[in-house]
């Protein structure tokens, strides 16, 4: 068993495929097959079943069991090499959905970086669904998502909800504390898919109606695009503390209220040994974080960007 079969063999668990396993990994079908062949042949078992004419490749019972081993294996090989590189410094992988990345963390990662020199930090932004097969693969070490799927290696613990919220400019068309999306022009929306309740949510009361005006992936775009004052949107908490830092901002509560939206902690049920204690760190300087009070929301009043 060698690094190179291993590697194969979680490829074709994710493409499901020998001749897309074969292009990502440079790679002749012959090889490809050869390497699992000879995979199986060390473990005295198949892990795939071999049916002429299916283009996905299907694992057996014993090669889904066999997945978890394989990740933990190429993980020990992870850490085998970065035990070559500098032991004072730690590297903790982080991996989020860009709302909570840019409205919740950016504190947490100031702190760090001033009090906590030695810990050096690898962050990206991705959705939710992407963040666990990261995790998974161990290619991050802790994830923050707002979505709950259910993996055999991955443990997901609820971090914090927070409330949404209508959000308009300094300008409101509907100035009133408390609104109903009835009243609201959908033709204005500024839209983000917060997460798949708030979907189900919108696609209940507003894309029923029209589609948004602007829709994007990220809040950085989102706020950059908002150059009209009767444009609208639909936000949490945290989102729009972080929209009123440059702008200012009216914001009202919604009489047929979006569900709140749920942050979840991710970490695998295998971590690596090298990232356990940046891993613990981090989630020591979080909990201060979390225990710090809200800032409350000024409902039905103008406020922000000062």
């Amino acid at each position: 068993m060698n690094l190179a079969e291993i590697e194969t063999f979680l490829t074709i668990v994710n493409t499901k495929s020998i001749t897309k396993t074969a292009d990502l990994l440079f790679l002749s079908q012959p090889t490809v097959s050869h390497r699992l062949t000879s995979l199986e042949n060390e473990l005295g078992f198949s892990l795939v079943i071999r049916n002429k004419g299916h283009k996905q490749v299907e694992l057996t019972p014993k090669g889904m069991d066999f997945i978890i081993l394989a990740e933990r294996w190429m993980s020990l090989w992870k850490e085998t090499l970065e035990l070559q590189h500098n032991q004072e410094q730690l590297l903790l992988n982080i991996g989020c959905t860009d709302s909570l990345n840019i409205a919740v963390f950016i504190p947490l990662y100031d702190k760090i970086l001033i009090d906590y020199p030695h810990l050096d930090l690898s962050i990206q932004s991705h959705h939710s669904s992407e963040l666990y097969g990261m995790l998974s693969e161990h290619n991050i070490d802790i994830g923050f998502v707002y979505h709950q799927l259910h993996y055999k290696n991955i443990i997901s613990e609820k971090l914090f909800e927070e409330k949404l919220y209508l959000v308009q400019s300094e300008h409101p068309t509907v100035e009133k504390p408390i609104v109903h999306t009835d009243e609201l022009d959908p033709t204005k929306e500024l839209f983000l898919s917060w997460d798949d309740n708030f979907q189900i949510w919108h696609d209940r009361w507003l894309s029923s109606v029209s589609r948004p005006h602007i829709s994007a992936d990220t809040i950085t775009l989102l706020d950059r695009l908002w150059k009209n004052a009767d444009t609208w949107m639909i936000a949490p908490e945290s989102v729009i503390h972080e929209l009123s830092r440059y702008r200012k901002i009216y914001v009202s509560e919604l009489k047929n209220p979006a569900p709140n939206r749920i942050c979840y902690k991710i970490k695998h049920k295998y971590p690596k040994t090298t990232s356990k204690r940046a891993v613990e760190l981090f989630e020591e300087i979080l909990e201060q974080l979390l225990h710090l009070e809200r800032k409350e929301i000024p409902i039905g009043e103008i406020w922000g960007g000062q």
